[in-house]
């Protein structure tokens, strides 16, 4: 992982200046490079990110027939707590926690296969993971695919124009880029496949996964409030896919410092603990990228963490092994500090108040 070239695919715009600076590409490069993405006619390794437009797309369907023909305010509360709440907590526990930081372990198989069906299946495993370990790595830097400066629209369509793996790897480089899936539960291709297919995973194991998933749900929220309902659930995902695209530019403040001193511990970043994604779903995104390998991030007592309590309810009754929890280490290399500094200020300009 010590090279950006050797994982992620390179957009034809680049990443960098001749200086070292982030390359800001305008947004006609932008779209170029997001249609040429999508071509998989002209390269079908290119399935991952048409794939993944397509099926976030298809959300359009029931959200369409919902609004027409199933339209009723409680359906549209039940497809808000659904796509804020559940789908975001879910994003966290698996892809963000699990998937890419192995912030915990399963007991068993079966445990790992629940989780991982827990909601409607939405994001391609791999589109997510490896790009997500890039993004750690190089935080803000020329070579973060979702970087904040880029701006909005480069965010927006990082899955196609930066998130894919690179299709020129050799097969020892390859098999260290497949090993960050192989705890997943994904069948990963071969380096034969990979070279075909340009990815880790089989573009046909991937689609029989979200067809088996899609329709398990639809039968499930039928049985529970007929076709409103499911319509109402399965129009709020593609709501979800298309808004947790930009999330990064949003937790990184837009691209401004917008750290406040007792909340944002980590200053390598421009990384913030945003109220309502912690609230909602336990991102609280500052925290996280102080202590990016932890099962949990809501460390001070507001701050709620939905993801960590069902971690934490699956350890309890043994479905999780193990847990990294971060807490202890935050409050007493970190929060109780800055409490102690701030009581001593405190304490000074009393001191110097009383003096004068």
């Amino acid at each position: 992982m010590a090279s950006l070239n050797s994982i992620l695919a390179f957009p034809s715009y680049g990443y960098e200046t001749v200086d070292g600076k982030l390359a800001v590409p305008t947004q006609q490069q932008l779209f170029r490079e997001f249609f040429s993405g999508l071509n998989v006619f002209s390269d079908r390794r290119k399935w991952v990110g048409f794939f993944s437009w397509v099926s976030n797309l298809a959300f359009g369907i029931p959200l369409a027939l919902f609004l027409i023909y199933h339209f009723s305010f409680p359906l549209l509360l039940a497809a808000f707590v659904y796509s804020m709440v559940i789908l975001g907590t879910h994003g966290t526990i698996w892809y963000h926690r699990y998937a890419t930081h192995r912030g915990y372990r399963f007991g068993h198989p079966i445990f790992r296969f629940i989780t991982k069906n827990l909601v409607v299946k939405i994001i391609v495993d791999e589109a997510y993971v490896v790009s997500h370990h890039v993004h750690h790595l190089m935080s803000e830097q020329p070579g973060d695919p979702y970087n904040v400066h880029g701006g909005w629209l480069y965010c927006f369509l990082a899955d196609v124009n930066h998130q894919a793996i690179a299709k020129n790897l050799s097969p020892a480089q390859y098999q260290r880029v497949a090993s960050m899936l192989d705890h997943t539960g994904i069948r990963l291709n071969t380096y034969e496949q990979y070279q075909r297919w340009g990815s880790i995973a089989h573009p046909l194991r991937t689609l029989a996964h979200f067809v088996l998933n899609w329709g398990f749900w639809y039968a499930v929220f039928y049985l529970v409030g007929g076709h409103g309902l499911a319509l109402a659930l399965f129009g709020s995902c593609g709501i979800w896919a298309m808004g947790v695209r930009t999330f990064n530019f949003d937790g990184h403040g837009a691209g401004k410092d917008k750290r406040q001193e007792g909340i944002d511990f980590n200053r390598k970043d421009l990384s913030i603990n945003q109220m309502w994604p912690g609230l909602v779903t336990g991102e609280w995104h500052n925290n996280h990228h102080l202590y990016p390998n932890g099962a949990r991030a809501g460390f001070l007592p507001y701050q709620l963490d939905y993801a960590w309590y069902y971690i934490w309810a699956l350890w309890k009754v043994g479905a999780v092994s193990s847990v990294k929890d971060p807490k202890p280490e935050f409050l007493r290399n970190h929060y109780e500090p800055w409490l102690a500094k701030k009581a001593a200020d405190k304490q000074r300009a009393l001191v110097q108040l009383e003096a004068s």
